[in-house]
This record gives C-alpha cells, sequence and structure tokens, in this order.
C-alpha cells in the first residue's frame, strides 16, 4: 500500500481562532502559542487591549500570525466600523488568553467599552479564557467569582498552573502550557456526535518476559491508540484506554488502565467490555509468549539453544465470537504485504465492524512515527485514507464508526 503525497493535515488546520490578548507578561507565552496555532495551519486573528500593546508591539503579533493586528474599537477604515461583530462571526472560537484580572472583571459584568470586550459581548462562539496574574489576585473572592460567573455565561476558563510567578512567588497564575490549551481547543471546537458513548480502546505493545531483565515484545510506540483515545474523548465519549507499556502522557480525561502482557490485556479488555459501545482494538498484542520465565537473568554462557514459545490468547477474536450486537468492534493489522486481502480475511474470520490496514514497512506509516496511511474496511467497501497525522487518522476512523452506530 503505497504512501500517497498528501499533506499531513492537523485536525486544527483551517480553524479560524480569535485571539484576544490583555496586558500581562504571560504574552510572550501567547506570541509562542500563535506560532504553534500558524505552524497547524490555523488562521489566526488577534485582538489586542491597549494594556497589552505595552507589553509587545501589534507589529510583532501581525508578523507572528501572518494578519492584521486589531487595536482600536473607533478604526477610521469605513470597512471596520462593525469589528466587534464582524469578528466573532467571521471566527470558529475566541480565545482570551492571557486573561488579566481587570479583563475578567470587566467580561464577568459585561463591560463594552473596547474592541475585545465588545467582540466577547457579541460572540456567538465559543469563549475560551485562560487567566494569569499573581497568586494573591487570582484566589481574592471577588476574581472567584468574576471567573464563575463567565462559567454562567457558558464560557470555558481554563485553570491556571502554580509554581513560579514573573513576581517572584510562588502559586497558582501561571498560563498554562500549550499542550493543555490545545486540548481544550479541539475538544470545544469538536462535535459532541460521541456524547454518552462508553469507548475501549487499547494501545501500545505487550512484554512477555523471558527473564528478570528481558522480554519478547514488539515496535508499537501506542501512539495511535493513545489518539483515538484522545480525539474519541474530545468528542464527549466516555474512554477506557487499555494500555501497554508507553512512553506517553494519558490523555486527559480518559481511564488508563495499564497492562504489561497479552494476558493482562485480555483480563483488563474482559473486565470493560460489558460497558462499551464501540471497542477499538489498536494494541499490538504479542502472539507468543516464553513458556516459562526464568527466576534468574539467563547468563551467556547458559542461553539455551531454543526458547520454547506458548501461543497467546487472540483477545480481538474473542470478542468477535462473544460481543453483543449493538457493539461497533474495531481491530487494525500491521502488515508487510497483502494489505486487502489480510484485512479482509480478519474482517471475516474475526467477525469485526470496520479493520484498519497500515503497512509496517513505509517510512512514514510504520512503527513509532507521528504519521499514518490506513486502508479502512468495513462490509459496505472499503476506502484508502491520505498520510495524514495519526490525530487526524483518528478523527477519520472515528468518523466511519459513528456511521456504523446503531
Amino acid at each position: 500500500m503505497p504512501s500517497a503525497p498528501y499533506p499531513v493535515l492537523s485536525s486544527l488546520a483551517g480553524r479560524r481562532i480569535l485571539l484576544g490578548v490583555t496586558g500581562s507578561i504571560a504574552l510572550y507565552k501567547t506570541a509562542q502559542w500563535i506560532r504553534d496555532l500558524v505552524r497547524e495551519e490555523a488562521r489566526v486573528t488577534v485582538v489586542m487591549t491597549a494594556a497589552a500593546a505595552r507589553f509587545i508591539t501589534p507589529l510583532t503579533m501581525a508578523a507572528l500570525s501572518g494578519s492584521r493586528v486589531y487595536t482600536d474599537m473607533f478604526d477610521e477604515d469605513p470597512g471596520q466600523a462593525m469589528a466587534h461583530i464582524d469578528l466573532s462571526r467571521e471566527h470558529d472560537l475566541l480565545l482570551v488568553a492571557p486573561a488579566t484580572a481587570h479583563t475578567i472583571s470587566r467580561l464577568a459584568h459585561g463591560m463594552a467599552d473596547d474592541l475585545l470586550s465588545t467582540a466577547v459581548l457579541a460572540a456567538k462562539i465559543p469563549v475560551v479564557v485562560c487567566p494569569a496574574m499573581n497568586s494573591a489576585m487570582f484566589t481574592h473572592p471577588a476574581t472567584r467569582e468574576n471567573l464563575e460567573q463567565l462559567r454562567r455565561y457558558g464560557y470555558r476558563v481554563v485553570a491556571p498552573e502554580s509554581g513560579m510567578l514573573a513576581c517572584g512567588e510562588e502559586g497558582p497564575g501561571r498560563l498554562p502550557g500549550w499542550d493543555q490549551v490545545r486540548e481544550i481547543l479541539l475538544a470545544t471546537l469538536s462535535s459532541q456526535d460521541l456524547q454518552g458513548r462508553h469507548v475501549l480502546v487499547t494501545a501500545g505493545p505487550t512484554r512477555e518476559p523471558l527473564d528478570p531483565a528481558r522480554y519478547l515484545s514488539n515496535r508499537s510506540s501506542g501512539r495511535m491508540g493513545y489518539a483515538l483515545a484522545r480525539v474519541a474523548r474530545r468528542r464527549g465519549a466516555r474512554v477506557t484506554l487499555v494500555s501497554g507499556p508507553v512512553s506517553l502522557d494519558p490523555p486527559p480525561g480518559v481511564e488508563v488502565v495499564p497492562v504489561m502482557t497479552a494476558r493482562d490485556m485480555r483480563a483488563a479488555v474482559r473486565e470493560h467490555r460489558d460497558q462499551a459501545d464501540i471497542i477499538i482494538m489498536a494494541a499490538a498484542v504479542a502472539d507468543f509468549r516464553p513458556v516459562g520465565c526464568a527466576d534468574r537473568k539467563i547468563k551467556k554462557s547458559r542461553a539455551p539453544d531454543t526458547i520454547a514459545l506458548s501461543e497467546n490468547p487472540d483477545i480481538l477474536k474473542e470478542l468477535g465470537r462473544e460481543r453483543r450486537p449493538e457493539q461497533v468492534l474495531v481491530g487494525f493489522a500491521a502488515e508487510s504485504h497483502d494489505h486487502e486481502a489480510e484485512g479482509r480475511r480478519k474482517l471475516a474470520t474475526k467477525n469485526l465492524d470496520l479493520i484498519c490496514v497500515n503497512d509496517i514497512l513505509g517510512e512514514k506509516t510504520g512503527f513509532d512515527v507521528d504519521t499514518n496511511q490506513v486502508l479502512l474496511i468495513d462490509w459496505q467497501g472499503q476506502e484508502t485514507l491520505p498520510l495524514l497525522s495519526k490525530e487526524e487518522t483518528a478523527v477519520r476512523i472515528l468518523d466511519r464508526i459513528r456511521e456504523l452506530l446503531p
């Protein structure tokens, strides 16, 4: 299955973000966020308060975003007479970051005395607010009440991090990291079409011990399974992730069940399968295990000529045999040849609704890379997805799964 020359899309590509920035030293982080958004091909328009322009120039923000920066509600350009209304109508989401205590107070009380506050008041799009300030200001009852008021309005308030602040004090008030904010933006922008559904995902490799120091395993990084869990959670699902040993951060809001061996994974899957509406078996489960595990490290001088192996249970086949009729069961097949034939064989023999086949020999589709190109096969037909990020591949797979739900 050769790789097609398609762009590797981000889930933020083409999204229109209206970014409101206020007068805080945390602006230097927001400037980096603009670069991150642009790198993912999002379209960013910046609105600055007068105080923000004292920390960083509009020209700098324009250079980073590649777009005009708005600062004045009374712009002399006649085409911008209704900028406070037009801006929110032309974007998908409004992000206020950093949001100072002063700005939060004005937004909570419905004030509309500058371009940013009027744009927020006129917004019919999701609003995400990222507070950043001194700890004493953040914990003050007035600020806490103002933030609660914003939540009552339906705005998403992102809790600041704790740590060393610019003033030299330590405590809550730091602007959170980009990865956390990015996940919140994507969840806010995602359709909640999996709301009320329980999704069970497996990810990563398994390790079958040979002795206390060695094991049999494979090169799976777990990135595809983690991307599926993360995207399903964004779309409103309750997600349980049964994960082999990987070097990945747990997806936010996802219940992670760590396992080591194939038999561990089988037990965890069987424990959670009955509650699941969708089961996605993305893990690379070892087919075989050593017959026994030595109590001590096997010395080179005493190494056996052969290692006796025993076949592991076929978890996916068991699920296909014992599944509830209304469950959607999805498998993965990592193949080096005969991709379509192998996919169709496994779809039938394991009683699946959908199988995702990927080429392990491809430079950009094998193990431990951030991209993938999969062949989706179900009982209605097949589709070869373009080369995409694993995150966007997860979006496309879940789109197909959503169509299969009863």
